[in-house]
């Protein structure tokens, strides 16, 4: 019997901007919390708000760790491909 696995994850990108603040990302605790609220978004894209505004490109969407305190923007392509657009502290 072939092993069991679950659902399969969306694939993560950032933006210029969301990639430069990964640069300066230098505390365990803030790689931490990152990687938490990502994982969440990986598995379950649709899990953010919609943030209103413009419907003319992909719709923005935000996701909130009241646990780690932290808020990541992003928005979901075609393909489900996540792109991140920006990680910030709460």
């Amino acid at each position: 019997m072939a092993p069991r696995h679950g659902p399969r994850r969306a694939r993560l990108a950032f933006s210029g901007s969301a990639a430069k603040q990964l640069e300066n990302i230098t505390s365990e605790t803030e790689i931490h919390a990152l990687d938490r609220a990502l994982v969440v978004v990986s598995v379950d894209p649709d899990v953010g708000e919609p943030i209103p505004g413009d419907t003319a490109g992909p719709q923005l969407r935000q996701y909130t760790d009241e646990i780690e305190s932290v808020r990541v923007l992003y928005f979901v392509t075609a393909l489900r491909t996540v792109v991140v657009v920006a990680y910030i502290e709460v």
